[in-house]
């Protein structure tokens, strides 16, 4: 299925001052190398062995992460930088609620030279400005690296127009997919954040047997057999860079066709699944790369609000989803066949059934570090049957979705929040400011502050102010207090609630984190008018930093 983005235009409009992304424009896409970022969970690159993903010590890592989606679409970049939550703001709150994986969709159009992101908020994001598609997703990779977070590179459609059933047009060929994806991973070399490509999204049946016309899995016709364009891509891509890991996705039917209703004879009527989600076959038929320890099966799953399968009307509902979840790609896992990464699903939980569909699933991947690895989908509050872990606001946070999910994360390296501590911010961040600030000593039982303004410009300045809590109980709620000097206003703010009365700022715990451990740090960041000025004064509950 695929996922249609509610209309933005009120977002777009509350928000103000779009620009559209023109006049300089990125290199070609063959010509650009990315500032390697550190490694988010685990160390190095990752490689499989057996059913588990492992590091480059062979630590077992379990990728919990969630899609933050919009370079597929015709805006060319993520979407939510309308809002006024600024986008590091946004990751920030990915890496606190404990996501470790950023899965990326984009389409080839954002990739073609002369690409120009649109629907950016100049207000809260002057550092994109005027940067192509790439160029900003430049930029997210370095901020999640800093963050301790993964990135997957989701090739989700052929064009912005919409998705396909096969992983090629008229208008893109194979061999421009493949040689995108080539420049990608030498675009990406040495940067152990991005790991790998999730070749196509959804290759799914299109057409009725006998004349179908959409994806199959093991049919052996090189114009529809999925699993052999999986291995034509997946090698092309190791050619290049044999440390990624290749992500491949199920079709809907094995034969690439709706059914086999077309012979009367229920017998042997296809059993098909949801697009990208059948795997049924690749035990039979399975994906053959070149570098051994880089395959990783990507399944999608969805609950009744994107489609009403038929499982969902079982009387022994939801006691019959184990079953289904092992014919269709759960057997891979559980054989030792290689490793499950469920790269889409999700719910906008208006029908009760799909909570419980929700915690089954979940309970289904295991738990702790050797459960299967999944991206949730999705971030974005504007995915129309799915909504998102984004509120529309694009700050707040839909918890009853998150209550659930969070005992299955695996928070990233370094943190980022309450939970882990930040790790100091972006390390290929906006010129304009100083690229770090002082920091005041605590006395004993108290705290310490460090200030980094991330940029600058005429009339305003945006920085990220860290506080971590050096006592010995936890603090819930925190807050930090600071001053400006007369003439510096607040303009926004993200990780807490952040206020200003006269000189004096406020920044009070958000609902979804309220807790700061003993020793945690929270990094509160804003956006202000006047004279750039670093903050003074800085409380933490009332104790001097």
């Amino acid at each position: 299925m695929t996922r249609t983005p509610r209309s933005t235009a009120l977002a777009v409009a509350l928000a103000g001052a779009l620009v559209a992304a023109a006049g300089a424009l990125a290199a070609p896409i063959l010509t650009g190398t990315a500032s390697a970022a550190p490694g988010g969970t685990g160390t190095g690159y990752l490689h499989t062995d057996g059913n588990k993903i492992v590091d480059s010590t062979g630590a077992t890592v379990r990728l919990t992460g969630i899609n933050w989606f919009g370079m597929e679409t015709d805006n060319k970049t993520f979407h939510g930088l309308w809002s006024s939550n600024p986008w590091r703001g946004q990751i920030d709150t990915m890496a606190r609620l404990g996501y470790n994986t950023l899965r990326v969709p984009y389409s080839d159009d954002a990739l073609k030279p002369g690409a120009a992101a649109t629907s950016i908020n100049d207000y809260v994001n002057p550092d994109l400005m005027g940067l192509s598609p790439l160029q900003i997703l430049d930029k997210v990779v370095d901020y999640a690296g800093s963050k301790g977070m993964r990135i997957i590179l989701d090739r989700h459609r052929p064009t912005a127009a919409g998705q396909t059933a096969l992983w090629y047009t008229s208008a893109v060929p194979e061999s421009t997919w493949i040689a995108n994806w080539k420049s990608l991973a030498q675009h990406y070399a040495g940067n152990t954040t991005v790991i790998g490509a999730d070749l196509h999204n959804e290759p799914h049946a299109e057409g009725t047997n006998p004349a179908a016309t959409g994806s199959c899995w093991g049919c052996g016709d090189t114009a529809r057999d999925w699993r052999l364009a999986a291995e034509r891509a997946g090698n092309a891509i190791l050619s290049v860079q044999p440390n990624w890991l290749i992500f491949v996705e199920g079709v809907s039917c094995p034969s690439g066709g709706l059914s086999n209703v077309w012979d009367n004879d229920p017998s042997n009527d296809e059993d098909c699944g949801w697009w990208g989600g059948n795997l049924s076959k690749a035990g039979q038929f399975p994906v053959r790369l070149n570098v051994a320890n880089r395959l990783v099966y990507s399944p999608h799953e969805y609950a009744t609000s994107v489609y009403h399968q038929a499982w969902f009307d079982d009387p022994t509902y939801p006691a019959n989803m184990p079953a289904i979840w092992d014919k269709y790609w759960g057997y891979l896992y559980k054989q030792n066949i290689a490793p499950i990464m469920m790269g889409e699903f999700g719910t906008t939980m208006q029908d009760p059934k799909d909570k419980v569909w929700l915690e089954k699933l979940l309970a289904y991947t295991g738990t702790g570090v050797t459960g299967m690895s999944f991206t949730y989908w999705a971030w974005n509050p504007n995915s129309g049957d799915t909504g998102g872990i984004a509120n529309d606001d694009w700050t707040t946070v839909n918890q009853a979705k998150q209550s659930i999910i969070s005992p299955y994360l695996i928070p990233p390296t370094g943190g980022g929040g309450p939970t882990g501590g930040p790790t100091g911010g972006p390390t290929g961040g906006p010129t304009g400011g100083p690229t770090g600030g002082p920091t005041t000593p605590a006395p004993s039982g108290g705290c310490t502050a460090s200030y980094r303004q991330t940029s600058a410009w005429q009339g305003g300045f945006q920085g990220e102010l860290t506080v971590k809590n050096t006592g010995s109980g936890t603090l819930n709620p925190w807050s930090v207090t600071w001053t400006w000097p007369s003439g510096v206003t607040l303009g926004s703010g993200w990780n807490a609630t952040v206020t200003q009365s006269g000189g004096t700022v406020t920044a009070a715990a958000p609902s979804y984190a309220s807790s700061l451990a003993a020793g945690a740090s929270v990094t509160v960041g804003f956006t202000a008018n006047g004279t750039a000025s670093a903050p003074a004064g800085v409380k933490l509950n009332g104790a001097a930093c």
